[in-house]
This record gives structure tokens, C-alpha cells and sequence, in this order.
């Protein structure tokens, strides 16, 4: 069943040039992992980090609760797909559900989408899906 969804965008731009300024930033709001796929992708590790800025904030608004950054880890799949690990809190927020998430970029923007699903009763107590 559904239990939240969440959903952000961001400028690739905004992202890149915080990350200019403020190196050490890079290492707050992102793990090893992270920073490391990222920085394979020199044509395009700006959109990179963007893409997984605004998937850690559309995970937070699909568990319904503000987080450390490092408590959401996106990596990899095999196949390229994102795939997602939580930590602390957010492994508080989603214990007996899953996070699907997906990510896209276009010249300008990222954005990220998140469905939590999990067994049990929908959070607006409905009964119908």
C-alpha cells in the first residue's frame, strides 16, 4: 500500500555553483558512495548531485519527516536503476516498507520522485486505494 510519495526538483545550476563555493559541503550533504559515482561523471557531475540532492529531499517529503543527509544513501543497482539505503531515523521512518525512487535530468533541472510503500492502513485512514 502507499503510504507517501514525494517529489522535488532543483536547478543544476543552483547545485553546481554551491558546491563551487563551498567544497567541504560536497562531504555534508553526500557519503563516499555517492560522491564517488558522481565525480565518474565529469561531463555531467553536476546534474549527478542534483539528481541525488533532490531525491534525499523527495524521500524525506515520502516518509514524511525531515532528515540528516546521511541517513538516505542513493546508490546503484546493476541495471542503473537508483536504488536506496536508509539509515537512523530514516530506517525508523520506513521499517516494514520499501522505497521505490526515480530520478531524471534535463539541461537545466533534476528531479526526483519517491513512493513509500509498506503493509498496513493508508495514512489518510482510508479503505479504498
Amino acid at each position: 500500500m502507499i503510504m507517501g510519495v514525494g517529489v522535488d526538483i532543483i536547478e543544476i545550476a543552483r547545485i553546481e555553483q554551491a558546491l563551487r563555493r563551498r567544497p567541504r559541503m560536497t562531504h555534508r550533504l553526500f557519503v563516499d558512495v555517492e560522491i564517488d559515482y558522481c565525480n565518474s561523471k565529469p561531463a555531467s557531475r553536476a546534474s549527478h548531485f542534483a539528481g541525488r540532492f533532490a531525491a534525499k529531499e523527495a524521500i524525506a517529503k515520502a516518509l514524511g519527516r525531515s532528515l540528516s543527509w546521511h541517513e538516505v544513501v542513493i546508490d546503484r543497482e546493476p541495471t542503473g536503476r537508483p536504488s536506496v539505503r536508509l539509515y537512523g531515523r530514516a530506517s525508523e521512518a520506513a521499517a516494514g516498507g520499501k522505497v521505490a525512487l526515480t530520478i531524471s535530468h534535463s539541461r537545466d533541472y533534476a528531479v526526483a520522485y519517491a513512493v513509500f510503500t509498506a503493509d498496513g492502513p493508508r495514512q489518510d485512514g482510508g479503505d479504498r486505494p
